[in-house]
């Protein structure tokens, strides 16, 4: 797979994928808890490659394949996404969709055009994609458009459950290139020497206080709601 080309996934499409879901060469494990595991695998690039995987005892392997792919089931597990839509198929097991995903400030949201590919072999699913251009899905206002290197789900049947597996490398965008313009050099979390205009504060401006203030229900509070009344 290349990004910004969309064909028909091939053999060796899928078993890159699966390499990377199953290999051990290169990873390093960073977290394990409750049958969790997470690796990463450094690259020549910026982005470490990222595997997680973990087993779910009693979601089949078929029951979790529709899962991931069923785009209208999608909002009732993934709580960051903001849009979701099918643009067309390459042919029965390779389609075209965009995605836009919420983020946390200072963060933008970002979107992607992926190609997706699958392929299920009864005992192995897989569930691929990489980051695509469509003439009718440019960035969109608001969002950055960010990069699908490659990505993919192996799904494999593990007692009366699954055992599902997760890849990605991907770039979120925006940072380096803006940087590049706006002040490059200047990283005084780096160079502290940069520090030596800033404000010189005393202990005794940061004295404990009590402070007056309205107590808001945040309970029922979702993230565009607080967005509106600070605003």
């Amino acid at each position: 797979m290349r990004v910004n080309v969309a064909r028909i996934f091939e053999d060796t499409d899928y078993a890159k994928i699966r390499t990377l879901c199953e290999g051990n060469e290169g990873w390093t494990q960073v977290y394990h808890k409750n049958g969790t595991h997470v690796w990463v695998q450094p690259n020549d690039g910026d982005f470490h490659v990222i595997r997680a995987r973990t087993v779910m005892p009693d979601v089949s392997a078929a029951t979790m394949y529709d899962v991931l792919h069923d785009p209208e089931y999608r909002s009732n597990w993934d709580k960051h996404m903001c849009a979701s839509k099918e643009i067309g198929i390459l042919n029965p097991n390779n389609d075209l969709c965009y995605y836009a995903v919420s983020s946390v400030p200072p963060i933008r949201p970002r979107d992607f055009v992926m190609q997706r590919s699958w392929l299920d072999t009864g005992d192995e699913k897989l569930i691929c994609s990489h980051s695509v251009c469509h003439d009718e899905y440019p960035p969109q206002k608001g969002y950055i458009r960010a990069t699908i290197f490659k990505a993919g789900y192996r799904i494999a049947k593990h007692g009366n459950g699954c055992e599902v597996t997760y890849v990605t490398h991907s770039d979120p965008k925006a940072y380096p290139a803006w940087k590049k313009e706006h002040r490059p050099h200047w990283k005084p979390w780096i160079f502290p020497e940069q520090m030596i205009e800033f404000r010189r504060i005393s202990p005794s401006e940061c004295l404990p206080r009590e402070y007056d203030q309205e107590v808001v229900d945040e309970s029922r509070l979702d993230e565009k709601q607080a967005k509106i009344e600070d605003d």
